[in-house]
């Protein structure tokens, strides 16, 4: 078990996130991913938070499902920092207030070190809106796995 793992996060914790995620996704036509990074690279050490989430979300492939509907919550620990990220469709259907939202009670459940509980929380505020804005499609597919991304 990682460092990462010991203080964060337990296995049995990343694996209820990605059923969180399964879950969320067979109600909508969307897909969530978490991505959670110990630290910078050296080569990374200029880059804001939210420029190393979008590379992310880019290298991820979540710019290429069928709606434009990929939303990634990239947390970086070394940092106490977080981005929550949506494509362009859903962000046609929602507006930023809904992501500050988001981010409010993630760094609320975040400050009480409830890292887990604060991001089943976003995953299940964000499949709210997914559900809503993008239901489930006959022949729809999981476009992108659903497991924690640990960098």
């Amino acid at each position: 078990m990682s460092l990462l793992e010991e203080r964060i996060l337990t296995n049995d914790e990343l694996k209820a996130i990605a059923q969180e995620i399964k879950t969320v996704e067979q109600k909508s036509s969307g897909e969530i991913r978490v991505n959670i990074q110990q630290r910078r690279s050296l080569k990374e050490k200029n880059l804001t938070v939210r420029e190393l989430a979008v590379r992310s979300f880019f290298a991820l492939g979540m710019d290429t499902t069928k709606e434009r509907t990929g939303v990634l919550i990239f947390i970086l620990i070394a940092d106490h920092e977080f981005e929550i990220i949506g494509d362009s469709g859903i962000n046609q259907k929602v507006s930023a207030e809904f992501w500050n939202a988001i981010a409010e009670n993630m760094s609320a459940q975040f400050r009480q070190k409830k890292f887990f509980d604060g991001i089943l929380q976003a995953i299940r505020e964000v499949g709210t809106v997914l559900h809503k804005e993008f239901p489930i499609q006959s022949g729809d597919s999981n476009e992108l796995p659903n497991d924690v991304i640990m960098t």
